[in-house]
């Protein structure tokens, strides 16, 4: 049967913003080469969600490292847009763990201290910081220093920080693993608002099945050491998101089969996942 043609329009279109071809990441250490991520291979759609889930130790952060050039692969290539990434860029905003503040600047400085890094002008920037922390509930705590805002505060602060010079990607490394689980719920959801409104390409590491499963359009499963994908899903929620999806038997059954995935990935038992749908994209 013949293919069907497609326009060179159609085709450029659906060229992945994210490209990870064939990454591997080895550390030398005096003991011996520990391999971190084995032969990986991902695609990521423009203004795609894409969670990267799997056990702590599993090379997460490695490979969301690589994307951001703070860390190079030593085998394969990453490339956005077609540019291959052999630094960090600054069409990629970065939100870890830690909120990392400056704790000497009000909430609004340290929005702002990415556009001073860059050498851009301030002030055409300071009105679109202001409205960014207006956005996430912080009009009245512009003024504040980190040490008088809470947790999830200060999280917020940092995700304005990451888009105040509007990249294109948004890189999420575990950010809101240190909270407790109430201020998480809620910041899953103002993430989900902040997004509907600036629509960015996020990359987000976690270990939370019933937080990757709530926040992404596709959620890769890692596991094993080294590093390899185990499944990559799609999640089948409309948009926009609300708690009330998690008490659905759908949601349900998605985080029972993301669990399992992991588990075979620690035990080696096969789970009752199709073997036919461990690898690509499943449905």
């Amino acid at each position: 049967m013949l293919a069907a043609k497609t326009s060179p329009e159609v085709t450029a279109a659906a060229k992945p913003l994210v490209s990870i071809t064939n990454v591997q990441k080895t550390y030398f250490t005096r003991q011996a080469p520990v391999q971190a991520v084995a032969s990986t291979s991902v695609d990521v759609a423009r203004g795609e969600f894409v969670s990267l889930l799997g056990p702590s130790g599993c090379g997460k952060s490695t490979l969301l490292m690589m994307i951001a050039g703070l860390e190079q692969p030593t085998g394969g290539s990453i490339s956005l847009a077609g540019s291959e990434v052999r630094e960090p860029r600054r069409d990629i905003g970065i939100i870890f763990q830690d909120a990392t503040l400056l704790p000497w600047k009000s909430a609004l400085d340290n929005v702002l201290f990415p556009v001073r890094i860059l050498r851009l002008p301030i002030e055409p920037y300071r009105r679109r910081a202001r409205e960014l922390l207006a956005m996430v509930g912080l009009s009245d705590f512009e003024n504040k220093k980190p040490s008088q805002l809470s947790g999830g505060m200060r999280q917020r602060v940092a995700i304005c920080r990451a888009l105040i010079h509007d990249p294109d990607i948004l890189l999420m490394d575990e950010p809101f693993s240190a909270l407790d689980a109430i201020t998480r719920d809620q910041m899953n959801v103002a993430l989900s608002e902040i997004l509907e409104t600036h629509k960015k390409t996020v990359i987000f590491v976690t270990h939370s099945i019933r937080e990757a499963a709530f926040l992404s359009d596709r959620v890769v499963v890692m596991g094993g050491r080294p590093s390899t994908i185990m499944l990559d899903m799609k999640m089948p929620f409309e948009r926009p998101r609300r708690f009330e999806i998690e008490e659905t038997p759908e949601f349900v059954a998605v985080c029972r089969k993301l669990r399992l995935t992991i588990e075979q990935a620690h035990t080696g038992v096969p789970s009752q996942i199709p073997a036919a749908k461990q690898r690509g994209v499943v449905e």
